[in-house]
């Protein structure tokens, strides 16, 4: 009984609520607020949130890994402090998503009848995935004036396909790669140095490339481009363990970001900002030439959580969170939050190496890749490492269907983990 209540994680979920009510605490004191009129629902709806989750987790999967669930609540509790400290009025609203996602997370636990069971359906979820873009395209409303068709809803609610269709891409890659590993270790014609599988088998995989191409000519997402791609040759390179796949699937993509510069002016754009965002700081560089000063001006400890200027930064409750978390909290407070990215990362890919099968393997290898790439390129674009994309922060960014998607994630790697510990 003593291994069910699986204390450690308990333990560890006390930290992100403290945390969030410490913090609620603090931006009452900087408002003048007495402490007991603080916006306490948001907290109290988390707390909930997390400890219905442990619950349902030491009932059904006492086995499955123990930090994963205490990493993304303490992802999430930056977040939504962020949030709150924002934006005030999406506060509450930031915490029923996560209560969404937990929710999400509780449905993989309770009624998925097996994680294997899911690869019976690849196909099923490769033409989920190509509607969903298919109604992008066609459906896709642009809610904050960017010029870009991202959304799909009505009445006010709104999700971005995208977040779910990463899901479904590494639930069909996985499913694909672990059924035609083999070929693709040994295939045999070529292509100049490469040796490539027949082309029937090539076709899946050109259909990704095209997916991503699609998504930087027509809806100009660039994050999510880079991050299906990345996706793609991240799992190609787990299946097969070929580098030359890697390294063609790299030029290939050089190729095509070359091809794109030259014929898009919203590619060169971002190009121009990312090289010089000074010259623009006035106009399309404000909001990262504003994200570097954040950055700068936070130092090592910050100026402390409610004394920065970080509304100054557009959008910076979804883009930008990390430079407001840069600002305030300062050099320590962005390498904590990076440290529980890498944390996150090393028990996904922990569980993927110690996973019972092939697919399992791949699918939990694919899962944590969405995580740490996504974390990355938001990350380095940020920091003016690589261009920007307008992508999110997983767990801390404001958006429910984000928020939705990466606790999917965190449902299936706890389920994967718990298959596992079954088959020992």
């Amino acid at each position: 009984m003593v291994a069910r209540l699986r204390w450690g994680e308990l333990g560890l979920l006390l930290f992100p609520v403290a945390l969030l009510a410490q913090g609620v605490v603090l931006l009452a004191l900087v408002n003048g607020t007495p402490w007991r009129q603080a916006s306490w629902a948001p907290v109290a709806l988390f707390a909930a949130t997390l400890l219905v989750l442990h619950a349902l987790l030491a009932w059904r999967l006492p086995h499955a890994d123990g930090l994963l669930l205490p990493v993304a609540a303490a992802l999430s509790a930056i977040g939504l402090l962020m949030v709150g400290r924002l934006e005030p009025a999406l506060f509450l609203r930031q915490a029923v998503w996560i209560a969404v996602g937990g929710a999400a997370l509780a449905a993989v636990v309770l009624w998925l009848p097996s994680v294997d069971w899911l690869a019976r359906y690849k196909y099923t979820c490769a033409v989920l995935g190509a509607l969903l873009v298919l109604a992008t395209f066609a459906l896709g409303v642009d809610l904050n004036g960017s010029g870009m068709r991202w959304w799909i809803g009505a009445g006010g609610v709104y999700f971005q396909p995208s977040e779910l269709l990463k899901v479904l891409l590494v639930l069909f890659l996985a499913a694909y790669l672990a059924e035609k590993r083999e070929l693709l270790m040994l295939a045999s014609l070529r292509a100049g140095p490469l040796r490539l599988p027949p082309l029937p088998y090539l076709l899946p995989m050109l259909g990704v490339a095209g997916l991503a191409v699609g998504l930087v000519v027509i809806q100009r997402d660039l994050g999510a481009a880079l991050l299906f791609y990345g996706i793609f040759l991240a799992l190609l390179y787990v299946a097969t363990a070929r580098l030359d796949y890697v390294l063609g699937g790299v030029l290939a993509f050089a190729v095509g970001a070359v091809a794109c510069y030259e014929l898009f002016g919203h590619v060169r754009d971002r190009v121009a900002i990312w090289l010089d965002p000074w010259a623009y700081a006035d106009g399309r560089g404000y909001q990262i030439v504003q994200a570097l000063i954040a950055l700068g001006s936070g130092g090592l400890l910050g100026s402390g959580l409610g004394y920065g200027y970080p509304e100054y930064i557009p959008a910076v409750h979804t883009d930008f969170i990390i430079a407001a978390i840069g600002e305030e909290l300062g050099l320590l407070g962005t390498l904590g939050t990076v440290a529980l990215y890498l944390v996150l990362v090393y028990r996904g890919y922990r569980i993927a190496v110690r996973a019972p099968s092939s697919y399992l393997q791949l699918l939990a290898a694919g899962l944590t890749t969405v995580l740490g790439l996504q974390a990355l390129v938001i990350l380095g674009g940020t920091t003016r490492l690589i261009p920007l994309t307008g992508i999110t922060l997983p767990f801390v960014s404001y958006g429910g269907s984000s928020l939705l998607a990466n606790y999917l994630i965190v449902g299936l790697l706890l389920r994967i983990s718990a298959e596992r510990a079954r088959g020992d």
